[in-house]
């Protein structure tokens, strides 16, 4: 990669990666305060986190995930 065109090219890739990470710094800096306004009325983060992430599981992927939860709660006892 001696040659000026491969050189610019590796610097743009660059400097396009840092621009998208500043956006997602970004994005996940917005996320984190609508999670905390949504605390102050009465939310649970933790909570709003877990159903965020379950929707966007494929469905069958999320029902086995909960029949196999299911499985080892009862397993250990636990309510199901």
């Amino acid at each position: 990669m001696t040659d000026n065109v491969s050189v610019e090219q590796l610097r743009l890739f660059i400097e396009r990666i840092e621009r998208l990470e500043e956006e997602k710094k970004g994005i996940a800096d917005d996320i984190k305060d609508v999670y905390l306004e949504a605390k102050s009325q009465g939310f649970d983060p933790k909570t709003m986190k877990t159903i965020v992430r379950l929707r966007k599981m494929d469905k069958n992927a999320r029902q086995e995930m909960e029949a196999l939860l299911d499985t080892y709660k009862a397993a250990l006892g636990l309510e199901v």
